[in-house]
């Protein structure tokens, strides 16, 4: 008997926690666990995220896979075919609640949906739509990464400007990788 999409039940994966943490690394180890199970993935990304052309880990680890970069996440539904799992990077560059209405209406439509996102901005408050995400989320992974300062648990991003603390009243969205932040944990982290 073939499973129609409209009897599948989707759900929502959230990944998590501060730069240098592994999200893109979570993510890319469940693309790899589909394609071994041969199910559909489909990719995306903000344009906005300019590094790379494809899934990108600050890290080093690389892994041939398309992702579509897109301006608005209501484009995805322009690149559906089926029953794919839907994955999108770098959720907290999206500026409009659409990536929200998007995501809820992929699950509902029966997707799978895996997101990566930064929670916090370098101000150490909630970034973007991405608690509205993570409300919705079926299951959370907040992962962490290690504190440059003190080698604890990092849970936050400080941004850097000429290796200093940025300022608070900075820019919330800058695009950037070890030059530009570093993870802390919560004592370590200083506010501009």
């Amino acid at each position: 008997m073939e499973l129609r999409l409209e009897q599948m039940k989707g759900n929502l994966d959230v990944i998590t926690g501060p730069m240098f943490s592994g999200k893109s690394e979570e993510l890319l180890r469940r693309i790899r666990r589909a394609q071994i199970a041969n199910q559909p993935v489909l990719a995306f990304k903000p344009k906005i995220e300019t590094r790379s052309l494809g899934i990108f880990t600050h890290s080093g680890m690389s892994f041939h896979f398309p992702v579509h970069s897109i301006e608005y996440p209501n484009e995805i539904f322009d690149e559906i075919k089926g029953n794919e799992i839907i994955c999108i990077e770098e959720a907290q560059f999206f500026e409009d609640y659409d990536i929200v209405t998007v995501v809820q209406k992929l699950v509902d439509n029966g997707h799978r949906v895996i997101v990566t996102g930064l929670d916090q901005t370098y101000r150490q408050e909630p970034f973007g739509f991405m608690p509205e995400l993570l409300s919705l989320a079926d299951f959370i992974v907040k992962l962490r990464a290690i504190c440059v300062k003190c080698g604890e648990d990092a849970t936050t991003t400080q941004r850097l400007v000429n290796g200093e603390p940025a300022s608070y009243e900075g820019e919330t969205i800058l695009v950037g990788a070890k030059d530009s932040y570093e993870a802390r944990c919560r004592n370590c982290h200083e506010r501009g």
